[in-house]
């Protein structure tokens, strides 16, 4: 009967440790490259030949709100001046690849979409705006 105590209280000690499931791996890596982050990099449009100037898109951090919904909590520079601005994004996964996905969402100077894939602190990808897009690349910066 001992035995039999102490091998249920073994077993029930030993069910309270949770093992991350891969998509929780993924996740938690992804947030762990983006969070503190800046994208820097250049950026082309359609009606004009050449790069931009460099680019920074700074995230300050990011909460899966549910399934592939995530809120990046980021800065935007307007005017000169740097504002705090929350984006709703889905995050896609093509392997261990994640692409970020914006479609029509809201933003100063109207609503943008964009796919961007992420891979070893490198970004690639295109964006769409009223009227206007092109293709954004760079590196991702801690």
């Amino acid at each position: 009967m001992k035995k039999l105590l102490c091998v249920c209280l073994l077993v029930a000690g030993c069910g309270g440790t949770k093992v991350a499931t891969p998509q929780e791996q993924l996740d938690a890596q992804l947030s762990a490259m983006l969070t503190g982050a800046a994208l820097v990099g250049q950026s082309t449009t359609w009606k004009k030949q050449g790069l931009s100037g460099e680019e920074r898109y700074s995230i300050d951090g990011m909460t899966k709100v549910t399934g592939k919904t995530w809120l990046l909590r980021t800065r935007m520079k307007l005017g000169g001046t740097e504002v705090p601005l929350p984006v709703p994004v889905t995050i896609e996964w093509a392997g261990d690849t994640p692409m970020i996905q914006l479609t029509d969402v809201a933003m100063p100077g109207g609503p943008y979409s964009a796919r961007v894939l992420l891979y070893k602190d490198q970004y690639a990808g295109t964006w769409l705006g009223p009227g206007r897009g092109g293709q954004l690349f760079g590196k991702i910066v801690r």
